[in-house]
């Protein structure tokens, strides 16, 4: 455990740091918006068992929320976050009241019909931009007092979200709460017989996966000035799920490793290779999938728990 905070100590660190040993700033900005969304992801199917194809739905329709509220009406950047994260959870609200009552890949199918209607919706309502999404959403003044245009000013906010976000989500998972999840993951008619409202549970876990989404997309708005199609289209759904899977699903920094991995090969093959940069995704997801069952961090913990037990044994 202390070895565990040491790294995420050193990590936070690292990323305090990133500005001044010359990381681009949005890049990490755009990398710690997925990672945030991957880790909403991770908190339905890692710890709650329930594979969702439609969480760009939650992810998009937060990031035009967000968008048409800061740059239509003029609110503050807060304000335009709340809006998004709120609308993220209404819909995850609605959708999952549907969903939860299926299981498995019909489970799956609901969430993934649902997120082609809004995405539909994104796509022919007026206040979207159509096929031009929304453009230049301006960052404005957090609290109406400290600008957030300034690059390294919106970084450490960013930074300030996801931490907070990653914090909220551990202490969701070791509450008794997220332990009810774990058990529903693992055996759910063993947690029905024991007198627990198995629906509630899910339906609770896939707001607040929905919600902490729709967050990330918000961010993702105002990191980069625009949302776009691209942020509720079922590939987005997809991407999400290949970053959980290649860093491992259940873990907590699996998500992030992950995220990391795809928005660095995006941010540097994009230019270089074109479309042919998912191609190349896919065949290191193919590799990773082969080589590390559990994904990267994953392996890396059932590689280190061997160690232990070895070492207890003798």
């Amino acid at each position: 455990m202390n070895a565990t905070r040491i790294t995420y100590l050193a990590l936070l660190a690292l990323v305090l740091v990133a500005p001044v040993i010359g990381l681009y700033p949005v890049f990490v900005m755009k990398l710690l918006c997925f990672a945030l969304f991957a880790c909403a992801f991770n908190l339905l199917l890692g710890f709650t068992g329930l594979l969702s194809f439609g969480h760009a739905a939650f992810f998009g329709s937060a990031a035009y929320v967000t968008g048409w509220f800061i740059k239509s009406q003029s609110w503050t950047p807060e304000l335009g976050l709340l809006a998004g994260t709120v609308a993220a959870g209404l819909i995850g609200l609605v959708v999952g009241a549907v969903a939860i009552r299926r299981q498995g890949i019909y489970f799956a199918m609901i969430t993934l019909a649902i997120a082609q209607m809004v995405f539909f919706v994104c796509l022919q309502a007026p206040f979207t931009g159509g096929e031009d999404g929304l453009q230049g959403v301006p960052r404005g003044r957090l609290l109406g007092l400290l600008s957030l245009e300034s690059d390294t000013a919106m970084y450490y906010f960013v930074v300030a979200v996801f931490v907070l976000c990653f914090l909220f989500i551990s202490r969701i998972v070791h509450s008794p709460f997220g332990q009810v999840l774990k058990m529903i993951r693992e055996n759910e008619p063993r947690a029905i017989s024991l007198g627990y409202q198995v629906d509630r549970y899910k339906l609770l876990a896939f707001v607040l996966s929905a919600a902490l989404s729709g967050l990330a997309g918000s961010l993702k708005t105002l990191v980069m000035g625009f949302a776009t199609l691209s942020d509720v289209h079922w590939s987005m759904s997809g991407e999400v799920i290949l970053m959980t899977l290649l860093g491992g699903v259940g873990t907590f920094f699996g998500p992030v490793f992950g995220s990391g991995i795809v928005i660095a090969l995006q941010n540097l093959l994009a230019d270089k290779v074109g479309s042919w940069v998912t191609v190349i995704i896919g065949a290191i997801f193919v590799i990773c999938v082969l080589a590390f069952r559990k994904g990267v961090v994953g392996e890396l913990h059932a590689f280190l728990e061997r160690r232990r037990q070895a070492s207890a044994k003798t």
